[in-house]
């Protein structure tokens, strides 16, 4: 049996669309069959949890009482993926938490399989944060996304400022999510469903649906083209053998 995986989805600044990426990966793992839960940080409101509901729970990762709700049943869940969607801001600090009780040492010593998806904004700050985010990241698959999902404008990263920060991770490879037709964005946010459940023309009880054939096409090969992403970093491999090799760091792009 696979040891247990958990995927960190975050970033200390805020408006990047880390919710969005942890529901295309809550897609992808259903796609799969990979049995998994989801940990919302948002408290109180949770928007992950409107898009699943069945899978998410709402928690306060600064909590030692929510902490242990999702860290001390690791090991007793039936699911092979926890996918914790950190509140913007909190990127750091709960990789600090996870080195404190302990986590990051279990991750070295095999026990667990440790992913972190780090969400890029497209300021110098988010450089700052690779750089508060590496010290604690040494075992991990630590994945690095531009996501163009809210139109984001990447600049042109000098080469120079560029190299200082990425030759502190080992296969650096730069990555990105493309942007989502808005209407179709609009579409599924209004039906409240997965991505997944939207493209299969389903409201949330799995009942008949009547969304748009255009705008279900625009978010199928959009939702097609972020699993390739997925399949090209080997994702689902990653999950399946939680092998203990050495870790590489990799930037998604379509």
């Amino acid at each position: 049996m696979a040891k247990p995986a958990v995927i960190v989805v975050g970033a200390d600044k805020g408006g990047v669309g880390k919710t969005t990426v942890s529901r295309t990966l809550l897609d992808y793992f259903t796609a799969h069959h990979t049995p998994m839960r989801a940990f919302d940080s948002e408290a109180p409101k949770g928007t992950l949890k409107r898009f699943h509901p069945d899978v998410s729970d709402i928690v306060d990762v600064t909590s030692v009482a929510d902490q242990m709700r999702i860290f001390d049943t690791l090991l007793t869940a039936d699911v092979s993926v926890t996918v914790i969607d950190v509140r913007a801001g909190l990127l750091s600090p709960t990789l600090r938490a996870l080195r404190d009780i302990g986590f990051l040492e279990a991750v070295k010593k095999g026990q667990f399989t440790f992913l972190v998806f780090h969400i890029l904004g497209s300021s110098i700050a988010s450089l700052n944060e690779i750089e508060d985010t590496a010290q604690f990241t040494a075992d991990a698959k630590y994945f690095l996304v531009k996501n163009y999902f809210n139109n984001t404008t990447f600049f042109e990263w000098d080469q120079a400022t560029h190299a200082s920060y990425f030759r502190k991770l080992r296969d650096a490879v730069e990555i990105t999510i493309p942007k989502l037709n808005e209407m179709a964005y609009e579409q599924v946010e209004l039906a409240s469903v997965p991505f997944l459940t939207f493209v299969a023309n389903k409201g949330p009880k799995g009942d008949a649906a009547n969304y748009s054939f255009v705008l279900r096409g625009y978010v199928r090969h959009w939702l097609g083209n972020v699993w390739a992403e997925y399949d090209r970093i080997k994702l689902n491999d990653i999950i399946a053998s939680a092998t203990s090799s050495s870790p590489r760091v990799q930037v998604v792009r379509s």
